[in-house]
């Protein structure tokens, strides 16, 4: 055949970057900026078995990466000694989670509302002093409101900063327990050798320690929001599945389905799991996991997947796959593990966390024996080391690029585009180059034999049927098509072979048949006299005997439609400025007939699978970022060896895991929405790590000289965090332009 684009059936080849071994997943709890998830890492590392770890501080998740089998009691154990908690979140436990995420809700905000309660009346005297209104309140009370705050709602930080310090390590909560103790401690000690009367600093601990519980619980809500679209995803699994078990229709426990079991799916209800249908019609709306937004029409032999709607009518299906198997359980893996992993910018961040707290506390340090040693005002010189300490929180590094990344990758999911490789989804923005393979990709993949040349039709055909009637390649469904339409059935056919690039033989009725390309048939040496019709795929029919001539039986002819949406999709990436080129192995023909259809004009045809991939390289070499699309079986290679991978899934198959990312339903039109949210991540991404460095860099030596007050700092401080993730969640409003 002149297409052998699906003829290669093996495994696709894992992606570089992508874990193929024994890998663990651990819910982390107590971390509260970069430093922290820095720390866990490398706790993790250190344990014998772990080839990688990678730990996301804005889900609180790890990604344990195993070279040996390790338990997870043991992984758990390192995070323990870290200062950490932790909590196995392996699969199978999908069920689990899912009930655990409808079950979730935020955290209390009384700790920061009873903190408010104790700390605003200490900032009575600051702003009546503003307006120029003396009101004094008696120190002893002060000390009353400020110790609960400090010792009891300020409590955590104690925890984790004292786990920090046991590590030789630090994080936000040392820096946080240090300054407010030190500004706490000067008042105690100012209170009891100087009386009521002197001046005291006990809403500079109080408040701060408010402000940061504020910004802690305002980020939280936040990250609860960035990971909606996970939340949606586990929300479509229904807690019940009603069963036929003979002739009784039973309702049952979601977790008790069985591959096998036929599930009566009512008008309106959630599809349990995934199946086929065997009676009923009706249209099923899939847009939460494909997004495509009009309902599909589905008839017995339709594949239906879990978590979609029913609509009017009623559906028996048999089920296919239940629990982790399930396409909706792959998806919302795919999502989780794109936010696991972390982008490639993230280590600069990671060097930089790694020696942020140190640095900090050795510039508070400096800044309290400077002002102490020149100016001779010790207590001036604490409040601004405690400043320092405030100012100086590393959380917004630690947010400014996973809260970016889950943002992304959720609105990416809610439109139909997987992204499972944060490195993918950093890496896209940059593409110029999209090559894109032609059959089941620009082409809808469904050709139809529309001309055959043969002395005997019914017999050739009925051959060439037999040669490949095991085969799941498009043609040779088309084949078969051909064949009942005609009322034949195929001969038995043996010793059936794949031939890579050529086409395939078998041997039916004791002769050895070849059908394939041009190619083959002068391997066997025959000249095809029949010119190939323009535009269409061909393959002839070929007998070639042992010590008999080959004999050329006939010529099939086979056209494939182009998909609607893609000749848009070629206009819209380029006036995004990047350059689309085609990629083939069918005939030159062919290609130029989609070619033309499409607008693309820089095609290479006759591809041989293996060499999809040296294409590739020519054109990384020549300096491009390059996107392969292609449909994820013999596109495999080329897919691994772009820059970025894209995989046209067929409905709804997810597993491609030769791409970073995987379009949920075959609409070319998604490579340039997965582009352009690639791009708007890129932006948020720089944008908040720019926030976040530019906020130290001046707050800090603000602080340093004394410009800032410790309350000033901590409000400062809560609103960057709050900030960085309030504008990774501006990523949410993004919808994908539609003519």
């Amino acid at each position: 055949m002149e297409s052998v684009e699906h003829e290669i059936t093996a495994a696709p080849a894992a992606r570089p970057g992508i874990a193929t071994r024994p890998a663990v997943n651990l819910k982390i709890e107590g971390m509260t900026c970069a430093s922290c998830s820095a720390r866990v890492e490398r706790a993790l590392r250190k344990v014998p078995g772990v080839r990688a770890a990678a730990v996301n501080l804005a889900t609180e998740k790890a990604s344990v990466d195993l070279d040996d089998a390790v338990a997870p009691a043991v992984l758990i154990a390192a995070v323990e000694k870290a200062g950490y908690a932790a909590a196995d979140a392996t699969e199978p436990a999908v069920a689990a989670a899912a009930a655990a995420a409808r079950r979730f809700t935020l955290p209390g905000w009384w700790p920061v509302a009873l903190a408010a309660v104790f700390s605003v009346p200490l900032l009575v005297p600051m702003l009546a002093a503003l307006a120029g209104i003396h009101v004094h309140i008696p120190g002893y009370l002060q000390w009353a409101l400020a110790t609960p705050v400090q010792f009891w709602l300020g409590a955590r930080f104690y925890r984790a900063g004292w786990g920090a310090a046991r590590a030789l390590s630090g994080n936000m909560d040392l820096l946080v327990a240090i300054g407010t103790s030190a500004a706490y401690g000067l008042s105690v000690y100012l209170l009891l050798t100087h009386g009521s009367g002197q001046h005291l600093y006990f809403e500079s601990s109080a408040v701060v320690i408010t402000l940061v519980l504020l910004g802690k619980w305002l980020e939280t809500r936040a990250k609860f929001q960035a990971v909606e679209a996970i939340r949606a995803l586990q929300a479509l699994r229904p807690d019940t599945a009603l069963v036929r078990r003979g002739a009784v229709d039973t309702e049952v426990a979601l977790a008790s389905l069985r591959v096998g079991d036929m599930l009566v799916v009512r008008p309106g209800a959630r599809v349990p799991a995934d199946g086929v249908v065997v009676e009923g019609a009706s249209e099923v709306d899939e847009a939460l996991l494909t997004g495509e937004s009009m309902p599909v029409a589905k008839s017995p032999g339709s594949r239906v997947t879990g978590g979609a709607v029913n609509g009017d009518g009623l559906l028996l299906v048999k089920t296919s796959a239940v629990g982790v198997d399930t396409a909706l359980a792959r998806i919302i893996r795919l999502v989780e593990d794109a936010q696991a992993v972390k982008a490639p910018i993230q280590r600069l961040v990671d060097r930089v966390a790694a020696v942020f707290v140190p640095v900090v506390l050795l510039i508070s340090a400096i800044t309290l024996l400077a002002w102490g040693l020149v100016s001779g005002d010790w207590q001036q010189a604490l409040l601004n080391a405690v400043a320092v300490q405030v100012i100086a929180c590393p959380c917004a590094l630690g947010l400014a690029t996973p809260t970016s990344i889950m943002a992304g990758t959720g609105v990416a999911a809610r439109h139909g585009i997987l992204i499972r490789d944060a490195g993918a989804l950093e890496t896209a923005h940059a593409v110029d180059v999209v090559v894109f393979d032609k059959t089941g990709t620009l082409t809808e993949g469904k050709p139809e034999l529309l001309r055959l040349e043969a002395g005997d039709q019914d017999s050739v055909l009925r051959l060439a049927w037999s040669v490949q009637q095991h085969s799941d390649h498009p043609l040779a469904r088309a084949v078969a098509r051909a064949g009942a339409q005609r009322g034949l059935t195929p001969l038995p056919a043996s010793d059936a072979q794949a031939l890579p690039g050529l086409g395939v033989r078998a041997t039916v009725d004791g002769a050895a048949l070849y059908l394939g390309t041009a190619r083959l048939m002068k391997q066997l040496g025959l000249t095809p006299t029949a010119a190939a019709p323009e535009g269409m795929t061909v393959a002839w029919l070929a007998r070639a005997n042992a010590g008999e001539a080959a004999e050329l039986l006939g010529m099939l002819a086979f056209g494939d439609t182009v998909r609607p949406t893609s000749r848009a999709a070629v206009e819209r990436l380029r006036a995004l400025n990047i350059r689309c080129v085609m990629l083939t192995g069918d005939n030159a023909g062919a290609a130029a007939a989609v070619a033309r259809a499409v607008g693309i004009d820089e095609v290479h045809a006759g591809v041989l699978p293996a060499d999809k991939r040296a294409l590739i390289d020519r054109l990384q070499q020549g300096g491009a970022r390059v996107a392969m699309v292609g449909d994820g079986i013999n596109d495999a290679p080329a897919l691994a060896a772009a820059d970025v991978g894209i995989a046209m899934a067929g409905g709804l198959d997810v597993a491609m895991h030769a791409a970073g990312i995987t379009l949920m339903r075959p609409d070319p039109a998604l490579v340039a929405d997965a582009i352009l949210i690639s791009r708007r991540t890129w932006r948020k991404i720089g944008q908040n790590l720019g926030w976040a460095f530019v906020y130290n860099l001046v707050g800090v030596p603000l602080a340093a000289f004394g410009l800032l007050n410790p309350v000033i700092a901590g409000a400062a401080m809560a609103a960057s965090s709050v900030s960085v993730v309030a504008n990774a969640l501006l990523l949410r409003r993004w919808r994908p332009a539609r003519p």
